[in-house]
């Protein structure tokens, strides 16, 4: 029989981490959730609404143009940052003082304040004096993102490529480094070509990052907000209008705390499904 008595006093240390995520997370998402069943006219007055907030934003056309701009957007940006992210970890070099120069170089992107990078952008952008708004007018295209829905759509996504590209090619570049030599070794003697290596060594053995990306920059750029309202505030008129703008625009410039608690409630629980659901997929067949 033992006699070890166990002891419970290292649960003290993670107290404090309990506590600071109660008040940063549940806290206020208990307060959304309270706004999202009443209405108020101020002065801590509230009247029940049950979930009608939820009937008029899930039936309003507004948040419907809002959610297809978000997925497009989201769609876009996977389609180009995974597989040229991965490129670039496949072109980056395993060895030599050249490792530490280009992990830099990929790095600096990603240390950049959001709200930089959208100012960034607005200067570098501008059709009269920025570098690409000249350069492209120049080239022959009529471009100015501040009146064409085209080119503000082209320069938010060239904006979020430059900024977060870097993200996706550093987690490959881990995956590729982690895959011991012994695979590729095997390979030679066999004499797999480049693209069987990819496809049976590479690609396989990256499969927890890439998720791991996939699902980062999904969430990212599905709750985009600053980077776009700093270039484009959300237009010309409504084109890069994207759900998070939206919802800033009901809570803060509308003050309809009630629908705008209701939406936060529904695009959350959009992300998390959206997630779940993909994480689950690509999981299901790994052990």
């Amino acid at each position: 029989m033992s006699t070890k008595t166990q002891n419970n006093h290292a649960w003290w240390l993670v107290l404090p981490v309990v506590l600071l995520v109660a008040f940063n997370a549940v806290i206020p998402l208990m307060t959304v959730v309270n706004y999202s069943v009443q209405e108020t006219f101020g002065d801590n007055v509230f009247f029940f609404e049950g979930v009608r907030w939820f009937q008029d934003i899930l039936a309003s056309e507004r948040f419907h143009d809002a959610l297809g701009r978000q997925f497009l957007f989201t769609a876009i940006i996977l389609a180009i940052e995974i597989p040229l992210g991965v490129i670039i970890a496949l072109c980056m070099p395993r060895k030599g003082v050249w490792v530490s120069v280009c992990l830099v170089l990929m790095s600096l992107p990603l240390l950049i304040p959001w709200n930089v990078v959208g100012a960034m952008w607005n200067i570098f952008a501008l059709p009269d004096i920025g570098l690409l708004g000249k350069t492209l007018n120049a080239l022959g295209f009529d471009y100015n993102y501040t009146r064409e829905p085209m080119d503000a759509w082209f320069t938010v996504i060239a904006m979020d490529v430059w900024h977060w590209t870097s993200l996706v090619a550093l987690l490959a570049y881990a995956g590729l480094t982690s895959i011991p030599d012994a695979y590729f070794q095997a390979a030679r003697i066999d004499g797999a070509s480049a693209w069987s290596v990819f496809r049976y060594i590479q690609l396989p053995k990256m499969k927890r990052v890439l998720t791991i990306a996939i699902l980062l920059r999904f969430m990212d750029s599905f709750m985009i907000y600053t980077e776009p309202f700093v270039l484009t505030g959300g237009g010309p008129g409504n084109t890069t209008t994207f759900l998070s703008i939206d919802l800033v625009k009901m809570a803060l410039g509308q003050f309809d705390l009630g629908p705008a608690a209701a939406m936060s409630i529904i695009y959350f629980l959009i992300i998390l499904l959206v997630s779940w659901v993909f994480y689950t997929v690509t999981m299901r067949n790994e052990d």
